[in-house]
This record gives C-alpha cells, sequence and structure tokens, in this order.
C-alpha cells in the first residue's frame, strides 16, 4: 500500500484579511500556526511514515510543513517547485473579496475564483506584488513567471511536476505535498478525474491532511480527511 497527503497551508494572513493572495509571499496566522500543528498531531495518530515531502516556493505552504516536520520529528529533505505555488490571480491580487464582489457582483467574482479557463485581467509588471518584482522568484525564468492565470493554468504546471517527480514515488511510497487551495484542486482534479463542473464546487479546508491512499494496482482504495469534523461536508468526489 501507499498513500499521498495533501495539506493546505494553515490560515495566512491575506487568508484573513479577505485577499486574493495567489503568488505574493505572505506568511500563516496563529491560528494557521495552530492549524499545522493539528495537522502534525493528526498524521501522528496515524502512524504514517512520510517518505518523501514536497511544497511550492511560498512561506505559507513551507512554514506549514515545517511545522508538521517538526511534530513528526522527522529531518527528511523537502523538495521544493514553484510549480505546486497557488494560483496567480492577476490584477485581482492584493484586493479583498467582498469589496470586489461589492463592485463586480457576486457571481463575476465567483468566475474568477472558479470557472476553469477565465483568467482574470493581467497584474502589471510593475506592481510590487509581481512575482517578477519578489525575490523567491529570482532564479525563475522570466518567461515562465505569469501575469495571471486560470485554474487550468495552474492544472497543467501542477500536473506537470506530479508526472515527472511524484507519480513514480506514490507506487511504493507515503509522499506528503502541502501547497495550496488550487493547487491541491488541480491534483484532486487529476486523481479522482473531477470534470470541470465539479472541480468548481471542491473547497479545500486550511490546515487538515486529505490521506489518500492506493491499492497494490495504483488504483484508490481509501479517501478521508483526517480531522473528520471540519470536513464531513466538504468531500465531493
Amino acid at each position: 500500500m501507499s498513500s499521498i497527503i495533501l495539506i493546505r497551508h494553515g490560515q495566512s494572513v491575506w487568508n484573513l484579511e479577505n485577499r486574493f493572495t495567489g503568488w505574493v509571499d505572505v506568511d500563516i496566522t496563529e491560528k494557521g500556526e495552530e492549524e499545522a500543528k493539528k495537522a502534525g498531531n493528526l498524521l501522528l495518530e496515524e502512524k504514517l511514515n512520510i517518505d518523501y515531502y514536497f511544497t511550492s516556493f511560498q512561506l505559507r505552504a513551507k512554514r506549514t510543513l515545517s511545522i508538521i516536520k517538526e511534530i513528526l520529528n522527522d529531518n527528511k529533505e523537502v523538495q521544493e517547485f514553484w510549480e505546486l505555488n497557488e494560483r496567480h490571480y492577476g490584477a485581482l491580487t492584493g484586493l479583498n473579496k467582498d469589496e470586489m464582489k461589492a463592485k463586480l457582483g457576486e457571481q463575476k467574482v465567483h468566475e474568477f475564483r472558479r470557472s476553469w479557463n477565465l483568467r482574470p485581467d493581467k497584474l502589471d509588471q510593475n506592481n510590487s506584488h509581481h512575482p517578477r518584482n519578489l525575490d523567491i522568484y529570482k532564479d525563475i525564468p522570466e518567461d515562465l513567471i505569469p501575469d495571471t492565470e486560470s485554474l487550468e493554468d495552474t492544472y497543467n504546471r501542477v500536473i506537470k511536476i506530479y508526472d515527472k517527480h511524484i507519480r513514480q514515488l506514490i507506487k511504493k511510497n507515503n509522499v506528503l505535498i502541502s501547497a495550496h487551495g488550487n493547487s491541491i484542486r488541480a491534483l484532486c482534479k487529476f486523481l479522482f478525474k473531477l470534470d470541470e463542473n465539479q472541480i468548481s464546487k471542491l473547497e479545500i479546508p486550511t490546515g487538515n491532511p486529505l490521506y489518500i491512499r492506493f491499492d497494490n494496482n495504483q488504483n484508490i482504495s481509501e479517501c478521508r480527511y483526517l480531522d473528520n469534523e471540519r470536513a464531513k461536508d466538504l468531500v465531493v468526489f
């Protein structure tokens, strides 16, 4: 048996402020730290031996994973890929979601957030929040850094990394990925063969490990959130 555990980072500062975050590198809140600690303890209770760890370039995912690994007393190397980053929200980056609903209408904001192939307007490359102006992305070729993304764009880069670095590992190992709402939604779309309508309805809670176990034929044999009470109404597959 093998498994993959998907964990969305604990609550971030901009989650709390209800802002579109995307590629901006914000930290987690005190609540986010507590969510990460709880995730670590839930994994400890499961007595899962994690063979490989993956995360994005973003602080909120890395900090969440660091807290989890500390609780597990595990010092294995973590592999970081920018392709596991959150979706880039373009010109919406940094804006308050409720204010945008009042300005554009709730339906339009929902389309920006959940539609499959709709991209928000591009973020000006001179904007301080643009990835080109953030140090953590300085080693990424500029032609690979987006100005905006759809969920489809996010899916394509996430699955590229999954195919190249993760798919073979989960045949015999337990793999944990600490990432983001949309990068995890992308992985769920792929793993559970969700269509574009199903993926638009999928909610990913912060700090709650999604445990997916595979049988010897690499078919999913079990799927559950480890914190049942927080997620009982969220699993749609």
